[in-house]
């Protein structure tokens, strides 16, 4: 083979139904200057048979196995065997639009840049629903360290990114990749994708931002992250990204920059994976983060995504609040308890307090409101998300973490 352009790493664990249309979806790509890096994470099903059948087909293709471990470890393993100048990742249950790697390619070569980033597809229960960065442009050295980094985890809007934290959607330059990577520690597991996009971005000299989108996510039922159970290794985790983060970009932001992006980042982390309602290791609640909704509130849930799960699989644990209703206007059959999603329309004559719009983007929540209101629900019984530094920084102090952060 030639001199590749692009190394393509596919982590594979668990995905055999959807492990065929990711790769037929790489192999049909306008640009054919590439390798295809498929890492068997030691997948208990079929994976490996399918990784192995594709490489005999196709001499672009490398399948490579290893022992199971954390989805960083299957990260650094396909970069260990790449050799290409770029280096693109796609999950195995995705896939990708057909010129997918061609407008990469070219994004990164007509701007002579070190990273790429672009919008994408979030397909759920089919349907889709477009994803896209909030602006566009090329930017040099000076634009990132003053103006990208320091809003890249949080914006000033809970909790809205300026740079996604998704390492698929992105294109990187080996070499650059190469430096960070191997630094990640394998312990990180919430949050691994931020540790590596963010750290990446701080040693870019050249970042060029897309809005077009040609990569589908594909949000399954059953990869809903589950939910905190072992607060102990939880917390533990959550303190390596924080100290990890801090020791990378400490040297190109201020300390009180810094310390913001990283508490309101890691405050969205636990609230996605707890569900808002946070308890303690007896199981009691020691935090609510939706505000003026108190316990025993007759309460409509919207959103039956990561959050909406987690939020209905911890009430279904306290009963804090009286749900009355789930909705999500990407209605599914889906149940937690007594709880069924409904469609959007089941809320008219329904009794409530409160409703939580159970989601941490605050263009969709403002969106989400706007349509409720429409529909005749008053907005003051929309629910606001607590974002008081104060009582975020309480919490964490509760959680064993001190004024800094650390555990």
């Amino acid at each position: 083979m030639s001199e590749v352009s692009i190394s393509v790493i596919v982590p594979v664990y668990k995905i055999e139904a959807y492990l065929p249309k990711c790769i037929e979806s790489i192999l049909d790509q306008s640009f054919t200057n590439f390798e295809l890096i498929l890492v068997d994470n030691g997948s208990p099903d079929n994976c490996p048979e399918i990784c192995d059948e594709y490489a005999k087909k196709d001499d672009r293709i490398k399948a490579v196995h290893k022992a199971h471990g954390e989805l960083l470890s299957g990260r650094k393993e396909g970069l260990r065997n790449a050799k290409g100048k770029y280096v693109a990742y796609i999950d195995g249950d995705d896939w990708v639009d057909k010129f997918y790697l061609d407008i990469l390619f070219k994004l990164a070569e007509v701007n002579n840049s070190d990273l790429v980033v672009t919008g994408h597809f979030r397909e759920f229960d089919g349907k889709i629903e477009t994803i896209r960065p909030p602006y566009t442009g090329v930017f040099d050295e000076n634009d990132i360290k003053n103006s990208i980094l320091p809003k890249a985890m949080y914006n000033g809007a809970f909790c809205e990114h300026e740079i996604s934290t998704y390492v698929w959607s992105k294109l990187f330059k080996r070499e650059l990749l190469n430096q960070i990577l191997f630094e990640v520690p394998d312990d990180i597991v919430m949050g691994e994708d931020a540790a590596i996009t963010y750290t990446y971005l701080s040693i870019s000299k050249k970042l060029t931002i897309s809005r077009i989108p040609l990569y589908y996510y594909r949000q399954r039922h059953d990869s809903i992250l589950k939910s905190i159970k072992n607060t102990t290794i939880e917390f533990y985790r959550l303190g390596l990204l924080k100290n990890f983060l801090e020791k990378k970009l400490s040297p190109y932001l201020d300390k009180e920059n810094l310390d913001t992006q990283i508490l309101y980042y890691l405050y969205s982390l636990i609230l996605v994976r707890s569900g808002g309602l946070i308890h303690d290791a007896s199981g009691n609640i020691i935090f609510n983060p939706f505000l003026k909704a108190t316990k025993n509130s007759k309460v409509i849930v919207y959103s039956s995504g990561s959050f909406g799960q987690h939020l209905l699989s911890s009430n279904y644990k306290s009963n804090f609040f009286q749900i009355v209703k789930w909705i999500d206007i990407d209605f599914h059959e889906m149940s937690i308890g007594d709880n069924f999603v409904n469609p959007f329309s089941s809320i008219v004559n329904t009794e409530f307090d409160f409703f939580i719009i159970a989601t941490i983007n605050p263009s969709a929540f403002k969106s989400i409101k706007e349509e409720l209101v429409l529909m005749g629900i008053d907005s003051k019984k929309v629910v606001q998300i607590n974002t008081d530094e104060k009582e975020i920084r309480q919490l964490f102090s509760q959680l064993g973490f001190d004024k800094n952060l650390r555990q």
